[in-house]
């Protein structure tokens, strides 16, 4: 039985599976979007909100934890130059994970986890759209 045994194994040995979070946590710092299964995804979710709360400290032994975690020095400066400023003031909930498809070979189900702040870049349009519809809405009346 596997009871309070957190985590999945995904079919791998243990520094098998380590290196594998490694390396896609690394490629999603990197890329902010990435594909990949619903089983890894969900499992990396934990390290990447990790490494990202990281870059929020900002110290000297923080940067020092995430090299020892994370695989490139470029993903790392990343993190703490870019990455951290843009989460400063949310408390956490880094990722989000979206559904896609079904993997043609296997039919495993495929999601994109990406990083929240792209959303920030759409709601900005948003909202210029917006401020521009109550200054047609005022000239329509004063006509």
């Amino acid at each position: 039985m596997r009871h309070r045994k957190k985590g999945r194994q995904l079919g791998r040995q243990t520094k098998h599976r380590w290196a594998l979070f490694r390396n896609i946590v690394t490629s999603l710092l990197d890329h902010e979007r990435i594909e990949t299964t619903e089983a890894k995804a969900k499992e990396i979710r934990g390290f990447t909100d990790r490494m990202i709360t990281l870059g929020k400290e900002g110290t000297l032994p923080a940067r020092r934890r995430a090299l020892a975690f994370l695989r490139s020095k470029d993903v790392v400066s990343k993190l703490f130059s870019d990455v951290a400023i843009r989460f400063k003031g949310r408390p956490g909930g880094y990722t989000r994970i979206v559904k896609t498809r079904r993997r043609i070979g296997d039919a495993a189900e495929m999601v994109a986890i990406e990083l929240v702040s792209r959303e920030a870049v759409t709601t900005t349009k948003k909202t210029t759209a917006s401020s521009t519809s109550p200054a047609t809405e005022s000239s329509e009346k004063q006509a």
